[in-house]
């Protein structure tokens, strides 16, 4: 059963669906998500804590200070399809 809650939460911003569709295809850091999403790093940087404290990505290099990377969780990839059901696009 979907959690609406979450899939609203993602829902809520455009942004936040963006990144989490960049992170269904590939690791990026947060520098290459602001040059494919075109956003300030400094909103890029907020969102990707927003989801990381979510649980929907995943820091796989936390140890880093900069050139973090990022990925999906199975929650998120999860949440991902859940949205791309009830919208049907993929």
């Amino acid at each position: 059963m979907p959690d609406w809650n979450i899939i609203s939460y993602v829902q809520a911003s455009e942004i936040r669906f963006k990144i989490l569709v960049c992170l269904n295809t590939n690791v990026k850091t947060p520098t290459a998500l602001k040059k494919e999403l075109n956003v300030p790093i400094s909103r890029v940087s907020a969102i990707l804590k927003e989801l990381l404290d979510s649980g929907l990505i995943e820091n796989l290099s936390p140890t880093r200070r900069k050139n973090k990377i990022f990925s999906l969780t199975e929650k998120g990839k999860s949440v991902l399809n859940d949205i791309h059901t009830i919208t049907k696009t993929k």
